[in-house]
């Protein structure tokens, strides 16, 4: 009987019962104008001349064709039902629902939660002070897969990254990763590699002041020392290096004959090192030293080099000779005025001329006999 009489009364008065669940909520219109915004449970809602339109929370966001316009003339309606964020320019929002980041609002960006699928807060960062996201937080917004609203640059160990913000040098960068929001200012970096190493310049072709062409191989061992200047005084700093190395050497062995060259190459190294440092410390490079490596001779040249220093080693080797030959009948000859004054040690030197001659050979014939064998030695003694 209730409910015959309840039907009865809504037919009566024009109106219907909607019964909403937990997860339900409905947007209703009446002659075109917004009525009322309902959550679960039972309503009474006009049958004529209105307009229904049901959402569910499980969504999150609050999507309608009517959003801004309801916003706008029925705020009242949307108070504990609807969580609007919106974000100025040059600021970014990380929307997250129980703590959980589940979106990023980027400058200038509007949307609309459902409020009971909370609990939602909302962590605003203004791009112009706060470029960077801290270490933690980008991992959790990686987590979450709202890594695209990130831009990360990695240092490898050993290196030191300079920081440049839509073009602007900004900073240093130390090894490890380092994240920046992609909405804010262009994050890039440069790479300076602060180790010593060398650098080589090889085959360089120079004109002699005697007009022999040669080519020589340059190295240059250098660590940075002031990354801001490497990488803001000029464009690249290697190439810097490259070039005035390069310089250096092309105007001080072309003021210098193939000979000079060659007998003073370590002076050339002391030289060019000196004029180097003091160029190289004006972009932040700690020049520690510079060697003229190789020097390559043309084909022909090098033929002639090699008999000329052939020349010089056998006349070298023909003055020993005659040095030690002069020495030998220098001694031969005071051996003889020993030997004419003293017959004795004559005779003992043909006696050991005799014995090295006796052991060479296996017979040995004496033709004046024993007996004069014996009176020689006799007389010998004697």
């Amino acid at each position: 009987m209730t409910n015959v009489l309840t039907f009865f009364i809504d037919m009566f008065t024009g109106r219907e019962r909607v019964t909403l669940t937990e997860k339900e909520r409905m947007l209703v219109l009446v002659r075109g104008r917004f009525d009322a915004l309902l959550g679960p449970g039972e309503h009474k809602i006009r049958r004529n001349h209105s307009a229904r339109e049901t959402h569910t929370i499980d969504r999150l966001r609050f999507s309608s064709g009517f959003d801004r316009a309801l916003f706008r003339s029925r705020p009242d309606l949307t108070e504990g039902h609807l969580t609007e964020v919106r974000t100025d320019a040059g600021e970014i929002a990380v929307v997250s629902r129980d703590g959980r980041p589940i979106e990023v609002l980027f400058p200038e960006d509007r949307a609309v939660w459902w409020t009971d699928a909370g609990p939602f807060t909302v962590e605003r960062f203004d791009l112009a002070t706060e470029p960077r996201v801290d270490a933690a937080f980008a991992r959790r917004m990686d987590r979450a897969g709202l890594s695209r609203a990130l831009t990360s640059l990695h240092v490898a160990e050993g290196l030191v990254g300079m920081l440049f913000l839509d073009g602007v040098l900004a900073g240093r960068l130390e090894p490890g990763v380092h994240t920046f929001w992609a909405a804010g200012p262009r994050a890039t970096v440069k790479l300076v590699d602060t180790r010593q190493r060398a650098h080589e310049v090889s085959g360089q072709e120079i004109l002699t002041k005697d007009r022999v062409t040669i080519r020589v191989n340059l190295t240059a061992v250098f660590r940075v020392t002031d990354p801001e200047r490497a990488v803001t005084v000029v464009t690249d700093f290697l190439e810097a290096l490259h070039r005035a190395v390069q310089l250096v050497f092309r105007r001080r062995l072309g003021a210098l004959t193939l000979d000079q060259l060659l007998a003073e190459k370590g002076a050339i190294d002391v030289e060019a090192g000196e004029t180097l440092r003091a160029e190289m410390a004006k972009i932040g490079i700690d020049l520690q030293e510079i060697a003229l490596k190789d020097v390559i001779l043309p084909g022909e040249i090098r033929e002639i080099l090699n008999r000329v220093v052939e020349a010089e080693k056998r006349a070298e080797a023909n003055v020993i000779q005659r040095r030690e030959e002069t020495n030998a009948m220098r001694s031969l000859l005071n051996t003889a005025k020993v030997m004419e004054d003293n017959p004795v040690m004559l005779r003992l030197k043909e006696l050991e001329a005799l014995e090295a001659i006796a052991g060479k050979v296996d017979h040995l014939t004496v033709h004046n006999g024993t007996q004069g064998l014996m009176q020689d030695i006799t007389r010998l003694r004697d």
